[in-house]
């Protein structure tokens, strides 16, 4: 059985950048977000005792075709930015190009990527494709809860938490505790999850909420998203009487329910792309996992934090270089139909 490091790649580069003190140059915010995202991965390589490490890249999101507004505010995000701002973006994405070119060209891990689908989509796709597996997803990106399962976990490099259907652990392996109740945290109910973000939408995705206002628990006169999901196997009158609700939006649009959350499940559910999508991105993948051969892997790598200004990471190469130089190796066996 191998274990699989699957890093969000772009999310975690840019939340470590988050993690920059303010008062940093920009040069310095450029190393410091390089540092946190190997330095995450290569604490996760090690906690895990991985195998070998995939990174998974965008592509442009195929949901955006799906649905319009899906992402769309961003847009104006973007616009609304300062000179300085755009100009510090630039330099981030020159940089994380300059990362993502090197473990193409240059390391031994696996760099994965498909032109109309999102990171997201690689990794959930590539857990499919080796179930007899296990899988540790590296992101701070609450939509891989989901996904978590007995072989699956997911490791956010910012926070250094390992989120497992046991509870959620520090690098240490000790519960990590709830700063408002001191109590650990509790482990997750990945289908509780996925159906309420299903029912509550994602304003970060600009996903709507198929129901506004619902409540968690239901009232006497009214079922809550706790009884609805109770239901969910039987469809029996709690999940009935909540998916067959109508409402009308501020446009005056009348919207039933269970459209609405039908939706937002092909959106936010990893698991439930379009089948021709699903097959493409296999295939696509497929293409990408050959094993590479680079040589001199080592030598690379101190030659790219020579560039960033990277010492920190540079005086333990080595231990970058393990796992930066442990190519793929495909087992017929686990590649699910």
């Amino acid at each position: 059985m191998t274990t699989y490091l699957l890093v969000d790649s772009l999310n975690t580069f840019f939340r470590a950048r988050h993690a920059a003190h303010r008062s940093m140059d920009m040069w310095t915010k450029v190393g410091f977000a390089i540092h946190v995202t190997m330095s995450a991965v290569n604490r996760a390589w090690r906690t895990s005792q991985a195998d070998h490490v995939v990174f998974a890249l965008e592509g442009r999101s195929w949901r955006k075709d799906f649905f319009k507004p899906y992402k769309a505010h961003r847009v104006a995000a973007r616009q609304a930015k300062t000179e300085i701002e755009q100009e510090e973006d630039a330099l981030f994405f020159e940089a994380y190009d300059s990362l993502v070119k090197f473990l193409v060209e240059n390391a031994n891990c696996s760099t994965l990527q498909c032109d109309i689908a999102e990171a997201d989509d690689i990794i959930a796709r590539f857990i499919h494709m080796h179930p007899q597996d296990n899988h540790v997803i590296v992101s701070s990106d609450t939509d891989f809860v989901q996904l978590v399962s007995d072989n699956v976990k997911q490791y956010n490099g910012i926070s250094n938490n390992m989120i497992t259907l046991q509870g959620v652990f520090d690098d240490h392996g000790k519960p990590v505790k709830d700063k408002k109740t001191g109590d650990p945290k509790p482990a997750p109910d990945p289908e509780w999850l996925l159906f309420e973000k299903c029912m509550r939408g994602d304003p970060t995705d600009n996903i709507f909420s198929a129901y506004p206002g619902v409540r968690k628990k239901g009232t006497k006169n009214k079922v809550g998203l706790l009884e609805a999901f109770e239901d969910r196997d039987n469809k029996g009158y709690n999940w009935n009487n909540m998916m067959l609700q109508r409402w009308t939006d501020h446009n005056g649009d009348e919207h039933r329910v269970l459209d609405d959350y039908e939706r937002n499940r092909v959106l936010v559910d990893l698991t439930a792309q379009p089948e021709e999508l699903k097959e493409y991105i296999d295939s696509t993948m497929k293409d990408q996992m050959a094993p590479k051969n680079n040589s001199m892997v080592g030598a690379k790598f101190l030659k790219f934090c020579g560039k960033y200004e990277l010492k920190r990471i540079a005086d333990e190469a080595p231990k970058y270089a393990e796992w930066l130089q442990k190519s793929y190796m495909e087992k017929e066996q686990d590649v699910a139909c």
